[in-house]
């Protein structure tokens, strides 16, 4: 019997021939032809919700999507996954986006399709639909939603969410009354679509367009532009292509992908969460991601894209400015061009093509960058024996080598109960450490751009060297590490830090160093509280506590990551390596 169309994985009733006849008895219920029910089938993952501002174009968007399908032979079927709206969930989307990488894993896999076309946007969907996607084996092409369009106030162009964090900065600050902040409110997102920024949701476009994962030139139109659509129908026939040929992510994907998709978002001054998504993505083909090799990487390859944060345009600016085919055009000599594309061509046969034309204050030439290096920087030290992360393009270069006063805060409620308070003992050049704010402690939130406290935010002071263990947003700014590992709240060195330590900041060495003697270290981890069982916990929060590895490993569960293959790991640190942060089952 044909396995392929509505044939695939059929029911288990123990008569194949039944469950045959059975679903395409349902399946006529739809009103559909026998004629349509006889092609093959691309599944069309959705996530809209009223919860998820970001999407809630899709379905004009999906309708492109089935015109591209039924152009090219097959048969569009629609699904629901979880949707992950990023400003809607609590404590955090990062605690959810390995639930929804399960939901799309699972349903891509449970239900007969021969291709999923996977539509996401807001920032953790996208990293969550390829996780499931790479797991499930099955041909695959994602679609992004597009970002927004940009807004006005006062005459000035604004767009989510850069500007609403300068905006809000200047209102803590007593430079804007409360009554222009709530007006700027509603001129920040004034579209469907993700932030119009840089940002986690536009980094991880370009991520997936640069990796062959998605179709060129596919990242940047904005969600409400036509070529959005253009862009929709396309991804509905090249889905076909897929499934006609069987190729699946990991005919497309290899190491090659992944070193470009690092270049790219070194090149793009993208946001520090895609290195744990990617990671996470990676890993999920047994692709391993060595922290030496990003600073190689970011070495030698020049910041670019003039998007704010780190420039003053916005997505809508780089889309005219040819996207990201153009700024593949200015890396291509650093490019590994033989990795393969979802369209069937290697990323250098799509770069014969002529490059498209750019605006160099928006994409800028090699010879003429933004910056030298790369926008972010993997840091080690005794702060961080399994690293951190610095977003460099979006730092202040005079507070790049530097050592400070730590002024700690032991957890989220300890940060917001203190930060505004007059007496708070703190000093521009203090170091502001927020610890227990990782994914095992807190499900790892946004937190790590710490607010400056209220009394330095009044006398001027806009920026400072702030430490965590937490995430933050890739429309933030700032001289911020992040991602400090291993976390406080397993034991790592961040839970030792008191106020009044001295802690070294070099990122010419890439270092991050807590000076204090080793014999006062090992009395203060003599005296940590012994962690306490969290029996109130249960279901999928208990399954994520219980799992969820570093943010080294990409906060993956440990039992979601296959070994990595021994022939792409040589080389790599024995931490990546590790099959896991704890005891648990073993990996499937």
């Amino acid at each position: 019997m044909d396995s392929a169309g509505l044939n695939r994985g059929l029911t288990n009733y123990g008569d194949a021939e039944f469950a045959r006849y059975l679903r395409r008895s349902f399946s006529h219920s739809t009103g559909r032809s026998a004629e349509l029910l006889d092609r093959p089938v691309v599944g069309i993952a959705t996530s809209t919700s009223d919860f998820n501002n970001c999407h809630r174009s899709q379905p004009e968007l999906v309708e492109s999507v089935k015109r591209g399908v039924l152009a090219a032979g097959g048969l569009p079927m629609e699904f629901p996954t979880i949707s992950l709206g990023e400003g809607f969930l609590n404590p955090t989307a990062m605690m959810f986006r390995n639930l929804m990488a399960m939901d799309v894993e699972e349903m891509v896999r449970a239900q007969p399709m021969d291709a999923v076309v996977l539509i996401g946007g807001c920032d953790k969907t996208v990293p969550a639909q390829l996780m499931g996607a790479f797991s499930a084996g099955r041909p695959a092409i994602q679609l992004v939603a597009g970002p927004m369009m940009t807004g006005r106030h006062r005459g000035e162009r604004t767009g989510a969410c850069t500007d609403c964090r300068r905006f809000w900065a200047q209102f803590r600050a007593g430079e804007i009354s409360r009554e222009e902040v709530t007006d700027v409110e509603q001129h920040l997102a004034t579209t469907a679509g993700t932030c119009a920024v840089m940002g986690t949701a536009s980094t991880m476009a370009c991520i997936a367009e640069a990796m062959g994962m998605a179709l060129p030139g596919s990242a940047t139109p904005p969600a409400v532009h036509a070529d959005r659509l253009r862009v929709g129908e396309a991804t509905g026939r090249t889905a076909m292509q897929l499934a006609l040929s069987g190729r699946s992510p990991a005919d497309i994907v290899s190491p090659a992908s992944i070193r470009n998709a690092l270049r790219v978002l070194l090149a793009i001054g993208g946001s520090s969460n895609a290195l744990i998504h990617l990671t996470a993505i990676a890993g999920r083909l047994g692709i391993p991601i060595d922290p030496r090799q990003l600073n190689q990487i970011s070495d030698d390859t020049p910041t670019l894209v003039a998007l704010k944060p780190t420039g003053s345009h916005y997505m809508e600016d780089f889309h005219a400015s040819g996207g990201v085919p153009a700024l593949l055009h200015r890396l291509r000599d650093s490019l590994e061009l033989d990795a393969m594309t979802v369209t069937g061509q290697t990323l250098g046969q799509l770069l014969d093509a002529p490059a498209p034309w750019s605006d160099p204050h928006v994409v800028h030439p090699v010879d003429d960058p933004i910056q030298k290096t790369g926008g972010l920087l993997w840091l080690s030290g005794s702060l961080a024996p399994r690293g951190a992360l610095i977003k460099r393009s979006a730092a202040d270069p005079a507070l790049f080598e530097k050592t400070g006063r730590a002024v700690v805060f032991t957890s989220l409620e300890d940060l917001a109960a203190r930060v505004d308070d007059p007496d708070l003992d703190v000093e521009p050049d203090d170091f502001l450490v927020l610890r227990n704010a990782g994914p095992v402690a807190t499900g790892m939130p946004e937190a790590g751009y710490l607010p400056i406290p209220a009394k330095l935010a009044s006398r001027g002071v806009r920026d400072m060297v702030r430490l965590s263990d937490a995430r933050m947003s890739g429309t933030a700014y700032g001289t911020i590490v992040l991602h400090i590992t291993p976390e406080a709240a397993i034991g790592g060195p961040l839970a030792l830090v008191r106020d009044g330590d001295r802690i070294s900041l070099s990122v010419r060495t890439a270092r991050l160093d807590l000076l204090v003697d080793e014999n006062e270290l090992q009395r203060r981890r003599a005296a940590l509280p012994t962690a306490e069982a969290r029996r109130s916990e249960y279901g999928y929060r208990k399954l994520f506590r219980d799992h969820v590895l570093q943010a080294d490993h990409g906060c993956d569960f440990d039992y979601c990551v296959p070994a990595p293959n021994a022939d792409l790991a040589e080389d790599v640190p024995t931490n990546l390596v590790a099959r896991s942060d704890r005891t648990g089952p073993a990996r499937r």
